[in-house]
């Protein structure tokens, strides 16, 4: 396990190259059997004018582990994913450190999947709560 487990960590951050997980500083830092963890930065560049956590780069932070997660469980090769709608409900802020995503997938179907991600702190409080759903669609 451990090496498959080090083969999705390194694909997961290797095609965040270039992009808006780059970006963000998103790394992936462990896999399991129905989860996927992610961990971000929260630095003045992912900072609202006063200082703390933005909402968006939450948002963005969870429609990345959920989108991954969805190319992990449900073999990207074959299929491409979409983010159809993202929710989010912010319950703590914070201004420095990093912060944990983690997906959990609630609904497999062969369409559609319905993500839930808990965004927490260093003391793995909560921070946001946000829910994903993701359209999987034959690669042509």
């Amino acid at each position: 396990m451990n090496d498959y487990k080090e083969k999705i960590l390194k694909i997961c951050n290797e095609t965040s190259k270039n992009t808006l997980m780059e970006t963000l500083d998103i790394e992936y830092i462990d896999v399991g059997e129905d989860f996927l963890l992610a961990k971000m930065p929260v630095t003045p560049k992912v900072h609202q004018p006063d200082g703390v956590l933005h909402g968006g780069a939450t948002a963005a932070l969870a429609e990345s582990v959920g989108s991954a997660a969805s190319y992990v469980f449900l073999d990207g090769s074959k299929y491409f994913v979409r983010g159809l709608e993202i929710t989010a409900n912010h319950v703590k802020s914070v201004k420095e450190g990093f912060v944990y995503a983690k997906a959990i997938i609630l609904h497999k179907g062969r369409t559609t999947q319905l993500w839930e991600i808990k965004i927490t702190n260093e003391d793995d409080q909560l921070v946001s709560l946000c829910k994903l759903t993701t359209i999987t669609l034959p690669k042509n």
